[in-house]
């Protein structure tokens, strides 16, 4: 798997840490584990399957509605980052 260069050089996670590993756990039928590993795992597939479909059928408002994923994504990768180092902090002191 590729290496996290922010963990390599810094020795910190990034908000993406996590992502190839829940993938790959979520392709093995690891549904639970994958979303423990990554917890934005679900909604990057389902957009993903979004924009995959958005390709061939173009409809009003798809604009919005990536956006809206966009946003549901980001949200749900900073709480799981502030969550995952608040833990980690809290181990560390």
């Amino acid at each position: 798997m590729l290496p996290c260069l922010n963990k390599t050089l810094l020795g910190v996670d990034c908000y993406g840490c996590g992502g190839q590993r829940a993938a790959i756990l979520l392709f093995q039928g690891n549904f639970k584990e994958a979303f423990l590993m990554y917890p934005a795992i679900y909604t990057l597939v389902i957009f993903a399957i979004f924009l995959i479909i958005n390709i061939k059928y173009k409809f009003k408002g798809d604009f919005k509605v990536k956006i809206a994923f966009i946003f549901l994504n980001a949200s749900v990768m900073i709480i799981s980052y502030v969550f995952k180092m608040s833990q980690f902090y809290n181990l560390t002191n």
